[in-house]
């Protein structure tokens, strides 16, 4: 080898080696990789950063947009709260995330799917004393199968599917095998993936997930119970229903106490009770579930006059939970009488007292240090009274701004467009993406601003130099020198252990560094591999392979995205994703194994 080649290979082991102790940023680390080989001239500055405007790393940032734009409109709340339906055991639950989260998953970010999702899901086992613990992994492990299923599902495949382009431009006599990967192509081997991965966690990961009972208490402390009144407008889609037809029987962590109905009380409230507009329905639940209420049309807090309830107006405000400070004025005041508007410019929407559920009308309930408020203020409320005596503790509310459920058919309607045109082949995929990020963005399903805050722009760095580093082993020479050792020494057994082979290094790399470093980092090899004199076999398997092993990560919490999200909240230890994790991810390698030479001939 020559000198380029052993340094880009030195570079590489310490990118690695940075990336599995966690010694800086993924995005960091990869960037510093591609600036050293730049800067001792193994390959071209242009070179370097030619991946940032890959077709592939385009179309991620595109489709950030596009995410942004359904989860906005609040299609992807009705959608989550409607899968649960009447769900009642854990089967039930993890049935209805096989038909849903995995489906979604195959044209969404898988991101904002479980971020929607746990706080469901959470709610669902509160209400049901199911510890999350069984149900959260489950949660990811779909998520993650439904993405292998599509072009468009996860982000490796995309990348993937650019850096094929890429190379094809570098070896022409590869470009018949290295086109870009069609829309439904990887459905092939997908479909039976998710198949098979959702029965084996229905049937064996009951017996292998944790059942961490202590969960549901901290479920207790973290979901506090507030009360709340809701009043039914004129024109509310729930006047005329039936409180279980309505869909305020099973909404997780949420139960209806009473209706007041000229001025008369019902109470309890039989799942027939015909909604009447008018009603005011008094409410105990989660702070989630009280946002899910607020972005019902027409239904609106009764609590305070100052509250703002029209739709356009509320979304330059946010919801925040305020607790009551020993020395503060509200002590001993009722909230009727508190004048809240005057002293913080805020609206009470619900209340929460310790470990008690309130009764009674909101407006007359007296406040006590130590009580929780849930409010409406102005963007910057939580800053400005962050070290206000009257609060010991003010935090904002996620995701509480109103969805704009007027739009959410329209962002339906555009994903399908965008799917159409990739399928069809009628635009390149990263034109579609752009052209229905636009129009989610010039339709109003989306702001600008929210557009912009929806780029991860660490994942899209973290791609972008990716590419530059698996330039740097190509160019060097460094791909071509290892590529020789794997078929000189696995190539004798012919190229189907040369793909499990390349399979089980892009999966072992995968679960210690990121998805999409590992698949562009290991790219490079495989093309490598197949060009080498004497083999002579297509590279399109192994690049298969490759987007299949790198997506498939379910041994280690950090190999993606998901997994690290249901970490803290499934309560689970880095042992629990092995136990679950490790078995599946055999089954996978052996169906990848036997059935891409059959999909995809070498």
């Amino acid at each position: 080898m020559n000198w380029e080649a052993w340094f880009t290979l030195a570079v590489l082991v310490l990118v690695f080696t940075s990336l599995v102790k966690n010694l800086g940023p993924p995005d960091m680390v990869l960037l510093g990789g591609t600036v050293l080989v730049a800067l001792v001239g193994v390959i071209t500055p242009e070179q370097a950063f030619s991946g940032f405007v890959n077709p592939g790393v385009l179309t991620v940032a595109a489709l950030f947009v596009v995410a942004a734009a359904v989860r906005e409109t609040g299609a992807l709340d009705t959608i989550g709260h409607w899968f649960l339906g009447g769900a009642k055991t854990e089967r039930g639950v993890m049935a209805r995330m096989a038909g849903t989260v995995t489906i979604l998953s195959a044209f969404l970010n898988n991101t904002p799917i479980v971020a929607m999702m746990i706080p469901v899901i959470g709610g669902w086992c509160k209400k049901h004393e199911i510890s999350p613990s069984r149900l959260l992994i489950p949660l990811s492990y779909m998520a993650i199968l439904g993405g292998t299923c599509t072009l468009i599902g996860t982000s490796t495949n995309l990348v993937v599917s650019g850096m094929m382009t890429e190379a094809a431009e570098r070896n022409p006599e590869l470009s018949e095998h290295l086109q870009p990967i069609g829309m439904f192509e990887l459905t092939m081997l997908g479909l039976p993936y998710a198949l098979v991965g959702c029965a084996y966690l229905f049937l064996i990961g009951p017996r292998l997930l944790p059942n961490r009972k202590d969960l549901i208490e901290r479920l207790g402390e973290s979901f506090r119970e507030y009360l709340v009144e809701m009043q039914v407008e004129e024109g509310c889609r729930l006047a005329g229903q039936g409180v279980e037809e309505a869909g305020l029987r099973h909404l997780p962590g949420l139960f209806l106490i009473e209706i007041v109905r000229n001025g008369e009380i019902i109470a309890p409230v039989g799942p027939r009770e015909i909604i009447k507009a008018g009603d005011v329905l008094t409410f105990t639940g989660a702070v989630n579930t009280i946002v899910d209420l607020e972005r019902i049309p027409g239904l609106v807090p009764v609590a305070d006059e100052a509250y703002e309830n029209r739709v356009a107006a509320r979304r330059s405000r946010m919801l925040c939970e305020a607790v009551i400070s020993p020395t503060s004025p509200l002590v001993g005041q009722s909230i009727r009488d508190a004048n809240f508007r005057a002293m913080y410019n805020a609206a009470v929407v619900a209340v929460h007292r310790g470990g008690h559920r309130l009764t009674g009308r909101i407006g007359d309930i007296v406040l006590r240090n130590g009580d929780t408020l849930l409010l409406q203020t102005g963007a910057n409320f939580a800053r400005a009274h962050r070290n206000n005596p009257d609060f010991i503790l003010v935090t904002g509310v996620e995701d509480s701004r109103p969805p704009r459920t007027e739009r959410a058919l329209l962002s339906v309607g555009l994903l399908g467009l965008f799917i159409v045109l990739i399928s069809t082949g009628v635009l390149p995929t990263h034109l579609a993406a752009f052209l229905v990020g636009g129009l989610m963005i010039i339709s109003r399903c989306v702001s600008p601003a929210v557009a912009r805050q929806s780029l991860d722009w660490q994942t899209l760095v973290t791609i972008g130099a990716a590419f530059g580093l698996g330039r740097a082993l190509d160019e060097s020479g460094a791909a071509g020198v290892i590529a020789g050792f794997i078929v000189d020494h696995a190539g004798i057994l012919g190229p189907v252990a040369v793909l499990a082979l390349i399979y089980i290094l892009t999966s072992m790399f995968t679960e210690t560094v990121t998805n999409n470093a590992a698949a562009a980092l290991m790219l490079p090899f495989a093309i490598a591999t197949a060009a080498q004199p004497g083999f002579d076999v297509s590279p399109r398997p192994f690049a298969i392979a490759i987007a299949f092993a790198a997506s498939a990560s379910f041994v280690t919490p950090i190999g993606y995205q998901t997994n690290l999200m249901v970490y803290g909240p499934g309560g689970y230890r880095f042992s629990d994703f092995i136990k679950l994790g490790l078995p599946l991810n055999i089954i996978l390698f052996a169906m990848a194994t036997l059935l891409i030479p059959v999909f995809w001939p070498f």
